[in-house]
């Protein structure tokens, strides 16, 4: 009979096995990310709202374990966390649907009021199992887009500044007018999502943020947001205003920059979002610059918000006031 647990330190030998058809680099970055500390069985004790690191929990049938599913905080006063990783055998779907529904039900009970996975647009039956068994709405895409010519673009210094805690709220704002206004209920932020954590350097992650502003009226138009899970490979993630147009090349070009900083040899990506007003923008500049799109991932949430979508009705009505010149409306 399988049964669901927390995954422990001492599983390390067993996981190896499970993984064992990722080559040998892949597999140790694989664990790293999910077995990294090994107090991390102390992590479970704390409050949904305190917590920092991700939690992993395996499928064991007798000795063997089948599946494993690992959840994430999201730094959120709402209470937000994202499924990061999925592991069971192929086609095992029900292994799948017990490890989500598990984790789901935990957090849930916990106080999570929203659970965000992002799945491959190759894993149809993957995205079936969670919208028509899991309760999981559909959103849209975000795009990742490797970047192999670095941008050499020139740019002014005084445009850019290290964010501050600050400036939280006002990011948050500007990412949440960018977000398309159906798809807000379940994607917006709030100001905890974009402040660094009390224990900000035990994450698993290194993560570096950096504000965009009007050099002359010192307003925030954006930010960007440069994160690393292995110090090789770094993600960009523009966020800006709707109501200024900004130069995505130069925004790139001193990403690079910083990131240099840092490292000598790296692999830069970056993001596009299609449920925000930018996204078809970046990606026809991206395709423009002969960046390679490496990954399309559908957003899905499990959200006590719902998806707003427009309520339509045929038929005829009358109306009076300053709706339309004559009385009788048709609706088709």
């Amino acid at each position: 009979m399988s049964k669901i647990r927390k995954l422990y330190y001492f599983d390390k030998k067993k996981m190896l096995e499970m993984v064992s058809f990722l080559n040998n680099h892949s597999g140790d970055n694989y664990l790293c990310e999910i077995m990294f500390n090994p107090f991390l069985i102390l992590h479970h004790l704390i409050p949904l709202k305190f917590k920092y690191l991700p939690e992993s929990y395996v499928l064991k049938d007798k000795k063997e374990l089948k599946g494993l599913i690992t959840v994430a905080p999201i730094r959120s006063v709402q209470k937000k966390v994202e499924i990061k990783k999925l592991f069971f055998e192929e086609n095992s779907y029900e292994d799948a649907y017990d490890l989500v529904q598990y984790a789901v039900s935990k957090y849930k009970a916990m106080g999570a009021t929203s659970v965000v996975v992002k799945v491959d647009d190759y894993l149809p039956e993957l995205i079936t199992m969670f919208v028509s068994k899991c309760g999981f709405s559909q959103i849209s895409y975000e795009k990742l887009w490797r970047i192999t010519d670095f941008p050499n673009e020139t740019y002014d210094k005084k445009n850019f500044r290290y964010f501050r805690c600050s400036d939280s709220q006002t990011i948050a704002s500007i990412n949440n007018d960018s977000v398309l206004p159906h798809f807000r209920p379940l994607l917006s932020t709030d100001a905890g999502e974009y402040k660094d954590s009390l224990f900000n350097g035990l994450n698993y992650y290194s993560e570096y943020k950096y504000t965009i502003i009007d050099k002359k009226t010192k307003n925030i138009l954006g930010c960007i947001i440069i994160r690393t899970y292995d110090n090789e490979n770094y993600v960009v993630d523009i966020i800006q205003s709707e109501w200024t147009s900004l130069d995505i090349n130069s925004i790139l070009s001193f990403a690079t920059d910083k990131i240099k900083h840092r490292q000598k040899k790296f692999g830069l990506f970056v993001k596009s979002k299609r449920y925000t007003t930018f996204g078809e923008r970046y990606e026809k500049i991206f395709m423009e610059n002969g960046y390679e799109c490496i990954q399309n991932q559908l957003v899905l949430t499990n959200s006590s918000a719902k998806l707003l979508r427009a309520n339509e009705k045929t038929g005829k009505y009358t109306a009076i006031g300053d709706f339309y010149p004559s009385g009788v409306i048709s609706v088709q």
